[in-house]
């Protein structure tokens, strides 16, 4: 009663409040419209003005036995629906919600309409939106792999020149691989084969394609190479459904090649990446090692399709690890770390716990999860409900939700509606609640309902597939039945207990509670151990604890400090597992800042007389402030130097900066203390310019500037960094001319700016204006190169071989651990370091940097002839060692 009482609480006011909008903002009270509100990225992917939420909800009516409104749903859908709009969405979303949501309303219609009383009038009219659907996502699937675009447009499809998609290279693996449940059935209800057809192409290939030594395959896919992008392997996001509809598409299909293949990962999956009773991401070329040490909420579905294989011990583990989560903190965290502390704070209302838990029951039947459930409906109607529905929670720490003033946790995301009810609802209700017999469906990832009898209705594939040999698989012992509950728990009621029994405390055992100053200065307890999130170079107590846990530091001549651990020179065993966490900690901290957080470099163009836009100097990106790469004609301006010229503390010359582009020395604070301090003085940008002495973009890896882990929405201006050669050129010119312009841009413009300088009546011939465009347009093609991501170097950064880097304070730190080596923790959950790492380029802004240096302050320039043969030399030199590399 209580879970239909919530459920007519969230339906009844997306009906009133957002109905035809896709999605419900509860705190506002209002629907969201793709394009009317701010953009939130990719979470709008979902969205495409077709009433996502009421389509999504169809199935779930009739699971809760409100036929009544479920027929007035369906006619909606059939009267208001439009499948034709001009907008982008994601080919995945829009499967599993909408083409399923449409499957799953037509599945139950024809049930009620079968029974009699109601749906009387139902001629199909939702699989024949189905149907139109499927064709509108058909060409996504124009790729010489199999694998679909991620996006296609609705009304235009891909490559259109009004699509506005098909440029895209890559897809998560679960994003092409969850398509066989929704395209099987559409062809099987239909007699259309070709749905079925493109779904098994895409599967098969990405069967193909997995990793052989290891039988695992990766988050992220080139969609036309099959390359792995990203080559981490968990069963979280990314990766998740695909495993799942593996299984399913055996038992709705009956295909025994999806059995096959499902089982070769999931020995894989289990002896890798589960650790009871964790699940790690690791790498797919070296399984035997973690790719994180932290866990994302989407992998809390795993449970409950271990119960479908019958693998049950495992699953209580996983799933009793989760609950002791959640009890900690209300909610499921959307990441949290190996040690039970929060990663990414924020919960959108997932429903994959629930799930979990609904399967558990039913293979149990221990009445403890019916103890589970009603803790999860507790503590979303005492933390998530809202005036007008449900709303996500942006800090399950705190409970709070996003302020209303922004839209990304304004949500009530559609899923919430067709996942969290149905599973909450099942797991609570006996057979005579229901009006028909859920055994008789499978579920999709969404929670919608296909019948069963699908396996032998229009069967226009061959059963077995004949497109993949599976002669190198060892199959004598693959399940090839399914699990009988009857026999798992032989009379021993309590064998689910025995399993949870010692995970009771296992939450509160890892993650101490944290120990306050007051209660440090007071002495009352020990302090925490210190993290790597937290640590500052130039902390002296900090570095006190580094040498108590056998971690040494050495400063390199670039600038960047490195650490060294040797675990025999700590202080005690259990400073040197401090230590050995911290050293993973770091590493972890790296890498991900290289492989998630990479910026493109930025241009800062003297445009003052006598440069006139000749001087382009490598920059840095911040991770904060303008996104130069969205606003094209860059930010102009005369530079000035604050005082106090470290920048960390109020500008006691706002007079000068106002208007102007700040310039300061990197160090002693945040780079983002930095730009909120410029910015409260007036300032329209700033540059950062390295302390360290004859640091250059030609010797040192690219920096960009990381944020302070706080909220840094409310930095407006543009931020760039410059090391200590590049800034001096800056310098040099103020010291000369006094009155410098520059430009900050994604890149340096390819036009003459002389032009633009009015004052300036400098006569110059047609030849050599000529020969200035032609120079800027040569180094136009070097900046393009420099912009490509040297992918390689990037996917293997927690190779032990290799040299990982992080920064701390306004350091950049080297970590190097003689003793072992495991990766460990991301940062993003926690303050940030002062400077991430961007790709290391030297060739290229050697090119750069050699020609500003060239540079003569009185503008006798070098000739272009030179400066072209210099040019070609270096893109030679490059192409040779890029070869060399490959």
């Amino acid at each position: 009663n209580q879970v239909l009482e919530m459920f007519d609480h969230a339906y009844s006011n997306y009906m009133e409040h957002a109905y035809p909008a896709d999605e419900l903002m509860p705190l506002t009270c209002r629907g969201r419209v793709r394009g009317q509100e701010p953009s939130r990225g990719d979470v709008d992917d979902a969205l495409g003005k077709f009433s996502l939420t009421l389509i999504d909800t169809l199935d779930t009516l009739v699971v809760l036995n409100k036929t009544k409104e479920f027929e007035e749903a369906v006619k909606k859908v059939i009267k208001d629906v439009n499948l034709d709009n001009d907008i982008v969405v994601s080919v995945f979303e829009t499967n599993i919600r909408v083409l399923g949501g449409l499957l799953g309303g037509h599945s139950v219609a024809i049930m009620l309409k079968e029974k009699g009383e109601y749906m009387q009038w139902y001629n199909g009219e939702l699989l024949h939106m189905a149907k139109e659907l499927g064709y509108k996502l058909l060409p996504a699937f124009n790729t010489t792999s199999g694998l679909p675009y991620p996006r296609v447009n609705l009304k235009f499809g891909v490559r259109h020149p009004e699509a506005r998609t098909g440029t895209e290279t890559d897809t998560c693996t679960a994003c092409a691989g969850t398509l066989i449940l929704e395209f099987a059935a559409l062809s099987r209800f239909t007699g259309t084969s070709i749905f079925e057809e493109y779904a098994r192409k895409a599967l098969d290939f990405i069967w193909e394609k997995r990793q052989r030594s290891s039988n695992l395959v990766g988050v992220t896919i080139n969609i036309h190479t099959g390359d792995w992008v990203r080559k981490d392997s968990g069963v979280g996001a990314g990766i998740d459904s695909y495993y799942e509809y593996l299984l399913k598409a055996y038992v709705l299909l009956g295909d025994d090649s999806f059995l096959e293949r499902f089982n070769t990962h999931y020995n894989a999956i289990m002896r890798y990446i589960s650790q009871p009773p964790l699940l790690l991401d690791v790498h797919i070329h070296k399984p035997m090692l973690n790719a994180r040490t932290w866990m994302d909420s989407l992998l809390a579905f795993f449970p409950g399709l271990q119960v479908l294989k019958g693998d049950i011990r495992p699953a209580i583990e996983t799933h009793e690890m989760l609950y002791q989560v959640i009890k900690k903190h209300n909610f499921l965290p959307e990441a949290f770390t190996t040690d039970f502390r929060v990663h990414w704070a924020q919960h959108p209302l997932r429903p994959e716990f629930a799930e979990s838990t609904y399967f558990l029951y039913k293979a149990t039947g221990d009445p403890y999860y019916l103890e589970v459930g009603k803790t999860l409906i507790e503590n979303l109607n005492k933390y998530a409900r809202v005036p007008c529905g449900f709303a996500a929670m942006k800090d399950v720490r705190t409970g709070s939700h996003e302020d209303r003033t922004s839209t990304f946790f304004n949500r009530m995301d559609s899923f919430f509606l067709a996942e969290m009810f149905k599973y909450l609802y099942l797991l609570f209700a006996d057979k005579e609640d229901m009006i028909f017999d859920i055994e008789d469906y499978i579920f999709t990832t969404e929670a919608h309902l296909l019948p069963l009898w699908l396996s032998t209705t229009n069967q226009t594939i061959t059963k077995k597939n004949t497109t993949t040999e599976y002669t190198e698989l060892d199959d004598s012992n693959f399940d090839w039945t399914c699990p009988n509950t009857q026999i798992l728990f032989p009379n021993d009621p309590m064998f689910a207990q025995s399993i949870r029994e010692p995970l009771k405390n296992v939450v509160d055992k890892s993650c101490p509670r944290g120990i306050s100053r007051a209660e440090e200065s007071l002495g009352s307890g020990p302090k925490p151990p210190l993290r790597a999130r937290d640590f500052m170079a130039s902390n002296p107590e900090h570095l006190e604890i580094l040498k108590k846990m056998g971690v040494s530091l050495i400063h390199l001549k670039d600038g960047r400090v490195q650490l060294v651990q040797h675990a025999v020179q700590a202080a005690s065993s259990l400073d040197a597992e401090d230590g050995l966490r911290f050293m993973q900690e770091m590493i972890e901290l790296s890498s991900q800042q290289q492989k998630e957080q990479q910026l493109p470099p930025r241009a800062v163009q003297i445009v003052s007389h006598p440069f006139f836009g000749r001087v382009v100097l490598t920059a840095g990106p911040a991770q904060f402030g303008m996104d130069l790469s969205k606003h094209k004609a860059g930010t102009r301006g005369f530079v000035a130097t604050i005082k106090p010229y470290n920048g960390c503390s109020e500008i006691t010359n706002p007079e000068a900066v106002k208007e102007k582009i700040a310039l300061m020395q990197r160090g002693q604070c945040m780079f983002a203390e930095k730009a909120r301090n410029i910015q409260k003085a007036g300032a329209i940008g700033g540059i950062v310019i390295d302390d360290n002495e004859g640091s250059s973009s030609d010797t040192a890896p690219l920096f960009q500037m990381a944020g302070d882990g706080k909220n840094t929405d409310d930095i407006t201006i543009p931020m760039l960094f410059l090391f200590n050669k590049e800034g001096n050129i800056i310098l040099d010119a103020i010291r000369e001319y006094e009155a410098v312009e520059v430009l900050l841009s994604d890149k340096a413009k390819d036009r003459d700016l002389e032009v633009e300088n009015m004052d300036q009546k400098l006569s110059e011939n047609d030849s050599h204006k000529q020969n200035s465009e032609e120079a800027t347009s040569a180094f136009q093609n070097v900046g393009e190169v420099s912009e490509e991501p040297e992918e390689e170097e990037s996917s293997d950064v927690t190779d032990p071989d290799s040299l990982s880097s992080a920064n701390a304070d306004s350091d950049s730190v080297s970590i190097s651990n003689q003793d072992s080596y495991v990766p460990g923790t991301d940062e993003a959950s926690a303050p940030e370091p002062a400077c991430t790492q961007g790709d290391n380029q030297p060739q290229e802004e050697k090119t750069e940097t050699e020609s500003n240096s060239k540079v003569n302050w009185d503008n006798k320039v070098q000739p272009m002839e030179s400066i072209l043969a210099d040019w070609n030399e270096d893109i030679e030199a490059f192409e040779m060692m890029e070869k060399d590399e490959l």
